[in-house]
């Protein structure tokens, strides 16, 4: 258990700090020429291929997640720090509550990231499967 919770903080570090990265990119230089969803629609791609990447690794660092089970827990349980993180920061930084910001959402962008987080939370057995 203990590898498999390592596995998912390492999962979880490598994404939000990439995607942490890109934000600081988007924010500042796409959002004011392309507007916010454009902008949320251009990083998902970078962010899938940093999913996908990262899985990999967290598989091949991490050995012990290596069976269905485990791989499925280090996804979910990275899913769940990047949620809560992602909704700690927006209540603390944006001065919003949880249900104002999950509301200023964009409807088509809000709903591609929703899309790529259950991808984030599988691709650790979506990896797996795939090197079987």
């Amino acid at each position: 258990m203990r590898q498999t919770i390592r596995a998912a903080l390492v999962y979880f570090a490598i994404v939000m700090g990439s995607g942490f990265a890109l934000g600081v990119i988007r924010v500042p230089f796409l959002v004011p020429r392309i507007g916010e969803r454009w902008a949320e629609l251009a990083e998902m791609p970078v962010m899938a291929g940093v999913i996908y990447f990262a899985a990999g690794l967290i598989l091949r660092r991490f050995p012990a997640i290596a069976s269905p089970g485990r791989s499925l827990a280090a996804g979910f349980l990275a899913l769940a720090l990047a949620v809560a993180a992602e909704m700690g920061l927006a209540v603390a930084l944006q001065s919003q509550t949880l249900i104002e910001y999950i509301n200023s959402r964009d409807k088509v962008s809000g709903s591609v990231y929703i899309a790529l987080l259950l991808v984030f939370a599988m691709m650790p057995r979506l990896r797996l499967r795939a090197s079987s």
